[in-house]
This record gives C-alpha cells, sequence and structure tokens, in this order.
C-alpha cells in the first residue's frame, strides 16, 4: 500500500493551535494536550488509505467533489489528495456553520 505524505495549510496549523489554546483556557491544559495528540494521530492516518474519508456534504451539495473529510468527533477535518500528498485544509469543530466555513476557506467566497 502506497503511503501518502500528509501536509497542512498555515489554515489548518493555525486551526490546530487556535484549538488547542480554547481547550487549555476553557478547561485543563492535560485535556488540550490529549486532544491535539488525538487529532495528530487522525492526521497521521491519513497517509494510508487517505480515500477512505467521505465527502463533506456541504460541497456535494454544490457539486464539489475535490475533498474529502474524517472526523475525530466532533472535529472535523478536511483535505484534499493531490497525487502523493494529502493537503490539509481544515481543522473545525463540526458544530460551527461549516457550510460558510467551508465556502469561505475553501471557495473563497
Amino acid at each position: 500500500m502506497r503511503r501518502h505524505k500528509v501536509l497542512l495549510t498555515a489554515d489548518a496549523d493555525r486551526d490546530l493551535e487556535e484549538l488547542y489554546d480554547y481547550i487549555a483556557d476553557r478547561d485543563l491544559p492535560g485535556k488540550a494536550g490529549r486532544v491535539l495528540t488525538a487529532i495528530e494521530k487522525t492526521l497521521e492516518s491519513l497517509a494510508a488509505p487517505p480515500e477512505r474519508g467521505s465527502y463533506p456534504r456541504e460541497l456535494i451539495a454544490l457539486g464539489i467533489r475535490d475533498y474529502r473529510q474524517v472526523f475525530f468527533k466532533p472535529y472535523r477535518i478536511i483535505y484534499r489528495i493531490i497525487g502523493v500528498h494529502v493537503y490539509v485544509y481544515l481543522i473545525a469543530d463540526g458544530r460551527r456553520d461549516m457550510r460558510t466555513l467551508l465556502q469561505r476557506r475553501l471557495l473563497g467566497a
């Protein structure tokens, strides 16, 4: 099985930092570290096979099938496979207004 290289965009990297800070401020710093570690494991798992992710329903509704998603509930990780690379574009709490967030982040709307 071919392994892909998983890369975070600057936006996704910032998402991780903000997520960590948010949890650390509102909960226990130890919990923030555990959540971050679990998300990082989920990201690493995208190396093989990244195609297992589902298509985000908000993008399917727009006819877009270029992006996939995996979950670490309640967080959604949105990514795109290009050749041997997996580009992570968004790591966000799925309870947010994902349609607006995806349009802004991925479609530049």
